[in-house]
């Protein structure tokens, strides 16, 4: 199983202006049903600026993590890379996601 610390090594990874899912990050690490520990992760990265956690989303686009950054500080930061997000969840999501096993080959 993935420890934070390979975790972050991945999501640091993410490009501005692209979006990873939890179980796309854990399924490259080869934890297929670690998504929540990729979720931990993420809770547990605020304040470490090198950990783009507001590129990591649900399978489906959603901003799940948006209530651990206050406010909607989360889709502001996505919004600033030029995602549009409506009613939390990203649009046009395919063209932004980002799969570790794919680009990381």
């Amino acid at each position: 199983m993935a420890d934070f610390e390979a975790i972050y090594q991945v999501v640091a990874l993410i490009p501005p202006g692209k979006v990873s899912t939890y179980g796309a990050i854990a399924g490259y690490l080869g934890s297929k049903g670690g998504a929540r520990l990729v979720g931990w992760a993420m809770n547990a990265s605020h304040g470490q600026a090198n950990i783009p956690a507001h590129r990591v989303v649900n399978r489906n686009g959603v901003l799940t993590g948006k209530n651990f950054f206050g406010a909607n500080r989360m889709q502001e930061l996505l919004e600033a890379e030029g995602l549009t997000i409506k009613n939390d969840q990203i649009q046009q999501f395919s063209t932004h996601f980002w799969d570790p096993s794919v680009e990381l080959l």
